[in-house]
């Protein structure tokens, strides 16, 4: 497999001449087989919103769909140790001088595709709005998705470049938000609610999921301690009436796995029973 450098997250410039139609058809080709794109997105940071991400994608998997996901956190990415991938690098082609295809990474039944994957672990992007905006379209669109039933799109904390930029340029099916019973991260998704609802924007969303809605020890399954509050989503959901699609409880085993790269969904335990429901509520809404 090819080795990437790193500068070739740069995003591409237009060809010489008027040729920026050909290069944006063959940008968006990638997403072309795709039949539904969900985004998955929080106010804040911390909730764990990639953690829902990368086991809702595995548990869509598990149903027998085809499924990849496009971690957007360009500043943060995750996901690589969500999945442990952070050792692999997708192969690239070029078709021409100016446009490159990425090879996602495969496993647990997911193609995976991150920056993160591009970069050391310990390399900080200082790119400005535009341009992560621009590479992570690039990303989005050259990657060879094959068809796909699910995309799903682990957007950065916050309500920024990159969310408005996607929102505009991706056909979105939906978006599903994450927050705790926290006020404070209430608060913020509140404002992540309103941009997908804004007005230049207007896009769907499927539902709310509340994460680290209680702590359940693992030697006491059945005991529920709301250690962060309690009601966070359902205040949410009676606002905007919107459905709660999960609650999914802080179990000690799920973080981690999670740090060891391995998904929770397959856990038989509450979290793992929440990430199956949630799976099952998104095929019921969209498939």
């Amino acid at each position: 497999m090819e080795k990437i450098n790193y500068a070739a997250m740069k995003p591409a410039q237009p060809p010489k001449g008027n040729k920026k139609e050909e290069k944006d058809t063959v940008e968006i080709d990638g997403m072309k087989s795709v039949k539904h794109v969900i985004a998955i997105a929080s106010g804040k940071g911390g909730v764990g919103k990639s953690t829902v991400a990368v086991n809702l994608a595995v548990a869509l998997a598990l149903e027998g769909y085809s499924v990849g996901l496009a971690d957007a956190d360009i500043y943060g990415p995750s996901v690589p140790t969500l999945t442990g991938t952070q050792d692999q690098q997708p192969g690239v082609d070029m078709i021409d001088e100016n446009v490159q295809v990425f090879e996602p990474i495969v496993k647990y039944g997911v193609k995976w595709m991150s920056i993160g994957y591009f970069a050391k672990p310990d390399q900080a992007l200082i790119w400005r709005g535009p341009m992560a905006s621009s590479a992570l379209k690039q990303l989005l669109k050259q990657t060879k998705w094959g068809p796909l039933d699910f995309l799903l799109i682990d957007l950065p904390p916050g309500t920024g470049d990159i969310h408005l930029s996607l929102m505009q340029d991706i056909p979105l099916s939906g978006g599903i938000v994450v927050t705790t019973p926290q006020q404070v991260s209430v608060s913020d998704v509140e404002k992540c609610l309103n941009m997908f609802f804004h007005k230049d924007l207007n896009k769907h969303v499927l539902g709310l999921v509340e994460n680290m809605a209680w702590f359940t020890p693992e030697e006491l399954p059945d005991n529920k301690y709301y250690i962060f509050g309690k009601g966070g989503a359902k205040e949410l959901s009676q606002k905007y009436n919107l459905p709660i699609l999960a609650e999914i409880p802080l179990v000690q085993g799920v973080c981690e796995r999670g740090d060891a790269g391995i998904p929770a969904v397959n856990d038989q335990n509450s979290a793992g029973k929440a990430f199956r429901d949630l799976a099952g509520k998104v095929i019921s809404l969209l498939a």
